[in-house]
This record gives C-alpha cells, structure tokens and sequence, in this order.
C-alpha cells in the first residue's frame, strides 16, 4: 500500500471510467491513479494524458504484474467482469468491479470465492447506493414512515445511440436487464433481501434483451416490479409502497449532484424529504478506500 493512500491501476478506458470514476478518484484524497491499460493504446495515452496517469501499460496482465498497484477499476464488458477480477485478485490487487459483478451466479460466486481466499476486497460499483438519497430512503423504510412496506415498483429506461453500442451485443454481456434493470433489481433487494421467484417478459433483438418486464416475490408478501430497457424512452423512477403511504423517488439512480428529494405520500397528505447534491462515484470510492486502509468489511459485501 503506498502509505496512507490506495493505489489505482484502470483496466480499460470505458466512458464510464473517463466521465465518472477517474474525476472521482481524482478527488479523492487517499486514492492515486498510477497506471492504465487498454486493448487500445492510443485510446489509453489519451486517457493518461487527461488525468495526468503516470503509466501506461501494454497489456491487463502487464498492469496486474505492477507491484505499485493495489486495486483495480474494472469497467469492461460484462462478459470480461468475471475472468479478469480472477486475474486481478490472483494477482492480490483489490477490486472495484462494475456493475453488473457477472453474467449469472456461478461466476458471482466464484469470483467471491476467489476474493476472499486472496484477502482482497471485492465490491460492485452500485454507486447510488452511498447517496444520502438511497439512505435516507431506508431510514424512511425501516422507521415505519409508511407502514410495512411491500412493494417496490422501478424503471430505468433510455435510448441507445447507436446500434454499434456494445449493450447491443450479446457476446459482450449486452442488454437492457443487465446494462439498468439491474438497478432495479439490487434496489429491490436492498430493501427486501433475497428474492425466492423471479418472472421476467422480454422483447430481444439481435440476441438481447431491448425491453424487459421482471417480478421479484419476497419473503412476507412483498414484491418488487420494475421495467427496464434500452431501446425505449427515458424513464427512471422507484416508489416504495406501504400499508400507509408511499415514498416516490424521481431520480434513484442518477441523482447527479443535484439537489434530490423524496416524496412521502400519506393518504392526501404530501412532503418533500430534501437532500443535498453530492457526488455518488466520490462516495463510493471513499468508502472503498477506507475499507482497505482499514481492512474492514464492506458495507454491501458482494455475496
């Protein structure tokens, strides 16, 4: 570890990591960017250049073998989660992967495994999960604000660019369940647990799944229902319904640093839960780096 800081190699140059997490990182007191590798070097110089990254490696593997790396930022494709946080916790980097962890369960679980047998730390980027908006949301929840809750109706839906959009590739782990809806699935469990029966219609186009409907059944009579997708009108949106009111969050996912609020609904009542801006991506690099200087769990583990 290079003292009281982490230090951060980037496996990639996705969007995701140009336009959220490496500004995050670079805010971030206790974090150094000190490498970066892409199957594209030009595409990787550029990037380096743009956030003063002092290495550019050649290849993943040459990044992994860099003793000055502590963890890693892993924002491939889907389909590339699973092999290279193996190869990054084989190599005893920590990992921040992006969500979603895998494609299916087996990988999941391996790659928990594998995590936990190296002593590395292994955590999905759900960002808004470390907004004050998604935590005041559970405050709200498990007070009773709206009696006993027991269903979380969501969407996330958008408009794909183009159709060479790598979330239109199946080989690459594309589609709107595991691109959004997996947003709303993990809100659902976040305030409900495990699922036990999951249901799902889909529309698929060219091997994915371009819209998508999706039930979870909880324990205690409780359900989350959500619709995702991405090629379809932009939509996002969570209400948590209770046996006495119901609280309605316009942007759950993608505050941006905007001012955010809730909306509780108690029969013909209605008042607003105001919540500061923030930056999501900062959090949860805060409380990544702060789980490994400390050796700490995490807050959500990834099993």
């Amino acid at each position: 570890m290079g003292g009281d800081r982490v230090r951060w190699g980037i496996l990639g140059a996705a969007r995701i990591a140009v336009r959220r997490v490496l500004p995050a990182l670079l805010r971030s007191e206790r974090s150094a960017v000190v490498a970066i590798a892409s199957r594209d070097r030009d595409r990787a110089t550029d990037t380096a250049q743009q956030f003063q990254i002092p290495k550019v490696h050649p290849s993943y593997d040459a990044l992994l073998a860099d003793p000055e790396v502590d963890a890693v930022y892993n924002p491939l494709p889907n389909s590339l989660h699973h092999l290279w946080t193996l190869r990054s916790a084989e190599a005893g980097k920590h990992v921040l992967c992006e969500k979603p962890l895998a494609l299916n369960a087996r990988e999941a679980q391996q790659m928990v495994e594998v995590c936990r047998r190296r002593g590395v730390l292994l955590q999905e980027a759900f960002m808004y999960r470390f907004h004050p908006q998604t935590e005041r949301l559970q405050e709200l929840v498990g007070s009773g604000e709206i009696g006993t809750p027991w269903l979380v109706r969501s969407a996330f839906t958008f408009l794909v660019a183009t159709d060479e959009d790598i979330r239109l590739n199946p080989e690459l782990g594309g589609g709107g369940l595991m691109d959004v809806g997996c947003y709303c699935v993990n809100i659902g469990r976040l305030l409900f647990g495990e699922p036990h029966t999951a249901f799902a219609a889909s529309n698929i186009e060219g091997g994915v799944d371009v819209r998508l409907a999706g039930l979870l059944r909880f324990g205690g009579d409780r359900v989350a229902e959500f619709d995702c997708g991405v090629r379809a009108p932009f939509r996002q949106f969570c209400e948590v319904v209770g046996a006495s009111g119901s609280i309605m969050v316009e942007r759950p996912f993608q505050p941006e640093e905007r001012p955010a609020s809730l909306l509780i609904r108690r029969g013909d009542q209605e008042r607003r839960v105001e919540i500061p801006g923030t930056n999501q991506y900062v959090r949860m690099i805060a409380h990544f780096v702060d789980c490994v200087l400390s050796q700490r769990p995490p807050r959500y583990p990834p099993e």
